[in-house]
């Protein structure tokens, strides 16, 4: 539980973050390869290659493509669309992604969960109401890419590390998610980036370290290594909470002029989703824990 307490800290900065110092100013292809090369040089040295499991090296290596990699790569972009407040509540529906995800691998189907997306859109319209339209729409399909690819890399870790066991600690294999997720950030920059958006600044750059050590190399390993001391219930709640203090970061810090009754009350609705989604969800669906 204290390292999700302390990996929720970390990234309800890391949004405003992002959205002050990076977003629109530095290439966001570069921004996320060097999150995923900062962490991969802090656990790759350290890293076992052999007599592991390969389906567990494996099942890392696309975790970190889906949880870092297509996550994070979405997730920049969409911060050129939306304001920090709409990207931490559009990510709430990891949560429901996540029962639906879990649900599909055990073979369930849960009415509930696909009413309580629906909702959440509903909680999406009222924040912005009057631009449902081009990049806004954008942004919002780009974070629920982020939110499935983020839940099932979490079910996929939390699976791979219940059923093969081994004496080898976590930060000894844990430096092949990091080399999944480079798998995809690398081409995607040599492919998209844009080299006139490289940091220009010591603070951009002091961000990207801050990001790459703390909320990437510190924060991934911290989640996943705690996602297996606790029970499914309380993870998805842990899932939810950086939402509120991600918010409680930004409006108070950076984001003091925003509409905060619009948000108030499309956060309500939003939040309301995740009700309606427990409600249908049964314990233990959210994965395993050990």
């Amino acid at each position: 539980m204290p390292h999700l307490i302390v990996v929720t800290v970390l990234w309800a900065f890391s949004f405003s973050l992002i959205g002050q110092y990076l977003a629109g100013k530095v290439d966001s292809d570069f921004a996320v390869l060097m999150r995923v090369a900062i962490a991969a040089a802090v656990f790759v040295p350290i890293t076992v290659w052999r007599g592991l499991p390969r389906r567990l090296i494996g099942g890392f290596w696309l975790a970190g493509a889906l949880q870092f990699g297509i996550t994070y790569l979405c997730l920049y972009r969409s911060f050129n669309v939306l304001t920090v407040p709409e990207v931490l509540l559009f990510t709430v529906l990891t949560p429901i992604y996540v029962t639906l995800i879990d649900d599909a691998l055990e073979g369930r189907f849960n009415r509930r969960a696909l009413l309580a997306a629906a909702v959440a859109v509903g909680g999406g319209a009222i924040i912005r109401f009057h631009r449902l339209e081009g990049s806004y729409l954008l942004g919002f399909v780009l974070l629920q890419v982020a939110n499935a690819t983020f839940a099932a890399g979490q079910i996929l870790c939390r699976h791979l590390l219940a059923r093969y066991r081994t004496e080898v600690p976590l930060h000894r294999f844990f430096g092949h998610f990091f080399l999944g997720a480079l798998v995809l950030a690398l081409p995607s920059f040599l492919l998209f980036g844009d080299l006139g958006k490289l940091p220009q600044t010591p603070v951009q750059w002091g961000v990207l370290a801050w990001m790459g050590l703390f909320a990437t190399a510190l924060g991934m390993y911290w989640w996943v290594l705690g996602s297996t001391r606790v029970d499914a219930g309380t993870l998805a709640v842990m899932n939810e909470l950086h939402v509120p203090a991600g918010l409680v970061v930004n409006l108070l810090i950076w984001n003091r002029d925003a509409d905060l009754p619009r948000l108030a009350a499309g956060g309500a609705v939003i939040l309301a989703s995740l009700l309606i989604n427990r409600w249908g969800r049964q314990p233990g669906a959210l994965g395993l824990s050990r």
